[in-house]
């Protein structure tokens, strides 16, 4: 059986710009997309210190669709 899905959307976070992006996967596909979108969009540096920070904000896909419902 894969892992949990995670999320991880940018709307939950504040930003200089309005950024609507929202990414899902499995947890390494998602921090892996998520680093690379707050550097590439959001200025940031990678560091181990981001991708940790970073991966401490992903959320298992299935408990965010069931605050949704």
């Amino acid at each position: 059986m894969a892992g949990k899905r995670k999320v991880i959307d940018c709307r939950n976070f504040p930003s200089e710009i309005t950024c609507t992006v929202a990414i899902s996967g499995t947890e390494e596909e998602v921090l892996d997309l998520a680093v690379l979108h707050a550097t590439t969009v959001h200025g940031h540096e990678n560091t181990p210190q981001l991708r940790e920070q970073i991966r401490s904000m992903l959320k298992d896909e299935a408990e965010t669709r069931a605050a949704r419902a």
